[in-house]
């Protein structure tokens, strides 16, 4: 189980390898991406709070990146922060999720991104509830959420 701890490591000394790369030129993003995905993912933007679909969302299986499909967090710990973005208290792997200090907007914050393809999923903070004490804040629009999952996948 991954602690603040942990995640002030990766984002000071470096985030572990991804099982897999994707990476697009901008355009490419642009064609596949709603504006608004676009501007959140790769453009580091915020979705207003209590605006994403999947912020009262509870229905079992797997939040997916919207760019590139990786696997991100699993609905069993998803939990209602009233923070107006999705939470979580987990990376559904180790690797899943890279971590980097945000300096943005005159606050320290450790910003988390999809570690295959480098999109912008929101922010984590050491406010979440026990054990972990992990609060993956994230965008709705930087996800899918895969109601069936097949071969784990």
């Amino acid at each position: 189980m991954l602690t603040w701890k942990d995640v002030i490591n990766f984002s000071v000394n470096g985030n572990l390898a991804p099982n897999r790369r994707v990476e697009k030129t901008e355009t490419e993003w642009k064609a596949q991406l709603t504006p608004e995905q676009y501007r959140i993912t790769r453009r580091k933007g915020t979705e207003a709070p209590h605006s994403g679909a999947l912020c009262k969302t509870y229905d079992e299986g797997q939040y997916n990146c919207i760019c590139c499909d990786a696997p991100l967090f699993d609905s069993t710990i998803k939990f209602s922060s009233g923070t107006g973005w999705p939470s979580f208290t987990q990376p559904i792997t180790v690797n899943a999720i890279q971590y980097k200090k945000d300096n943005s907007f005159g606050m320290v914050r450790v910003e988390v991104m999809c570690n295959t393809c480098d999109a912008h999923l929101g922010h984590v903070f050491p406010d979440g509830p026990e054990p972990s004490g992990l609060r993956y804040c994230i965008n709705s629009e930087s996800m899918k959420l895969v109601k069936e999952v097949v071969d784990g996948h």
